[in-house]
């Protein structure tokens, strides 16, 4: 039996390609914890969480003093085990997105360990449900574009090759939102799936009242409507409008998921594989999904979604946004509109260690053994 012998920690912070707003928060840079992982037997693995710009710190904080010296001298083939003796070990600060993300750098680096060791890529390690999954953009949607340029962008977004696209939608006035969707919409036609996104910005009320007046354009749906924590607020929106109603990219726990899809207040299911807490419970929101007849089109974290939705059979979306360019000399594969998942083992992200190292944050490495 191998134990893990070493952890290596580290943040990289990266800046976004482009200004990237919504009606809450501006992405001002990606906090990047990475954890390398190491058995007494030359076994590696290496893996990630993120944040939109605060709480990195924080996350660093929790795997350098706890959960790094916690999972020294375990089994890292258990990823089971390690996972939910590092929920028990900071039950304290659980449920919640610092304690999620520190557990994710972790279980992700475990998966990679584990498909490393057994020479298979993770879309097969984790189920092999597909061999490509659709791909919708958001980079050019953001709420500060023009509605000129919104048009513009989509409709080169079309021109590329993806097939649909995610609109940011909140602002102050409803008809502005409405002419933003519907000159959209008229430019790429009706064939091409559009998707807009609130970011928790409304009430129930006026999410009921703005998904009526969009009702019309055909979207593959209204995500974050409301504060991620009003299930009821959501049920409500879900039962009164014709749009599906996507969550999850802010709910940090499969009973989270748990709760939305036994209320029927959601219709698409985006869990997060970093704020989840890592691949090992993404799996399972996916498959109680699955259970319940719902799809999943996962938030975010495309380097690593493209082979988790295609481990499993209701993934319906991959997101591109472009997150690890800067530190990676892998890309993402897309032909004809569907992204393709890596055939090498591991979760299929090729590290750039030189420019990790050059873009380490000082002060914030560690090695725990």
């Amino acid at each position: 039996m191998a134990k893990i012998a070493r952890v290596e920690i580290r943040q990289v912070d990266l800046s976004p390609p482009v200004v990237r707003t919504d009606a809450i928060q501006s992405f001002v840079k990606q906090e990047t914890p990475i954890v390398r992982i190491a058995a007494d037997d030359g076994a590696e693995g290496v893996g990630y969480a993120y944040t939109i710009g605060t709480g990195g710190s924080s996350v660093m904080a929790l795997l350098r003093d706890h959960l790094a010296p916690f999972v020294i001298g375990r089994d890292p083939a258990m990823v089971e085990e390690i996972g939910n003796a590092m929920l028990f070990h900071t039950h304290a600060t659980t449920v919640g997105a610092i304690t999620a993300l520190a557990m994710a750098a972790i279980d992700t680096a475990l998966w990679d360990m584990r498909c490393r060791r057994a020479g298979l890529p993770l879309h097969v390690m984790a189920g092999g449900a597909r061999s490509r999954i659709p791909v919708y953009t958001t980079e050019g949607g953001w709420l500060h574009i023009t509605p000129e340029r919104l048009v513009e962008e989509t409709l080169a977004a079309q021109a590329q090759g993806f097939k649909g696209a995610k609109l940011k939608v909140g602002k102050p006035s409803a008809a502005e939102d409405a002419r933003r969707l519907a000159a959209v919409r008229d430019a790429v036609g009706g064939d091409f799936a559009l998707m807009v996104d609130a970011n928790q910005r409304f009430s129930a009320a006026e999410a009921v009242r703005r998904a009526a007046r969009w009702a019309e354009l055909g979207l593959e749906w209204f995500e974050e409507p409301l504060p991620a924590d009003d299930i009821d607020g959501h049920a409500k929106v879900a039962a009164a409008s014709a749009t599906p109603i996507a969550v999850g990219e802010s709910l940090y726990s499969p009973g989270h998921f748990a709760e939305y899809l036994k209320r029927g207040a959601c219709g698409i299911v985006q869990v997060d594989v970093a704020r989840i807490g890592g691949i090992t419970p993404w799996l399972k929101v996916a498959h109680m999904a699955e259970a319940c007849n719902v799809p999943v089109a996962p938030h975010f974290l495309m380097e690593l979604h493209v082979a988790l939705t295609c481990a499993v059979p209701n993934a319906q979306w991959l997101e591109h946004i472009p997150q690890l360019d800067p530190i990676t000399a892998s890309r993402l594969r897309i032909e004809d509109g569907f992204a393709h998942p890596s055939s090498a083992p591991g979760l299929g992200i090729a590290w750039d260690w030189k420019a990790i190292e050059k873009l380490t944050v000082p002060g914030s490495s560690a090695l725990i053994k």
